[in-house]
């Protein structure tokens, strides 16, 4: 795998900057450091709150209505 150098580095923020443009770039580089931090704790912390939402609940039971669960007659051959 190649390293990355300063020129390399240079070179992405240039590109970065030409693209996203000066007002942009910390907004951008800003949210991108909270999106890091934050995945990096919920690695950390096994106790997170939202791991309670992760809970899966019993699955529906089906609803059987009277016509489903009556005995059919079996019907006549008239061959």
């Amino acid at each position: 795998m190649p390293n990355v150098g300063p020129m390399e580095l240079v070179i992405v923020l240039v590109v970065a900057l030409i693209v996203l443009g000066p007002k942009r770039l910390p907004e951008v580089g800003r949210s991108l450091g909270n999106g890091l931090r934050e995945f990096k704790d919920s690695l950390q912390s096994p106790d997170h709150p939202d791991d309670a939402q992760l809970d899966v609940e019993d699955p529906p039971k089906p609803v059987t209505t009277a016509a489903a669960t009556a005995p059919v007659a079996p019907e006549d051959d008239k061959s």
